[in-house]
């Protein structure tokens, strides 16, 4: 059950994403993807929602934050995931854990960006 939970957050996250994408493509302040950043801003929100009022209280099942936060957030965005990991080491006092986190995610994806890159570049030559 737990696969299917996940699975159709996915889906619906993933869709609505991809709606945020429609939804803004003529939108014509500055240069920016807008459905990227909103979805990854409200995103973080969502999962920031889910993350507080689970910590707090038990509005949510398990089954919930399966369905949502790591269905839904993660369909819809992948950096809400890693927003909700880096507030939980923050949360647990784990400032090592988290600094390192945070460097590592983003100096790997932008590496790894950058290698994906020249890959391409070397095999398209």
């Amino acid at each position: 059950m737990p696969f299917i939970l996940v699975g159709a957050g996915s889906m619906a996250g993933g869709i609505t994403r991809y709606g945020m994408t429609l939804a803004t493509r003529n939108l014509a302040v500055f240069s920016l993807p807008w459905g990227t950043l909103v979805s990854n801003v409200a995103g973080c929100l969502i999962i920031g929602l889910l993350a507080g009022f689970g910590a707090k209280s038990e509005l949510f099942s398990t089954e919930m934050r399966l369905l949502l936060a790591t269905g839904f957030c993660g369909g819809f965005t992948t950096l809400s995931s890693f927003i909700y990991e880096l507030g939980q080491f923050v949360q647990d006092n784990e400032y090592f854990f988290a600094s390192s986190y945070f460097v590592a995610t983003l100096a790997g994806a932008g590496l790894a960006f950058l290698l994906g890159l020249l890959i391409s570049d070397m095999l398209l030559r």
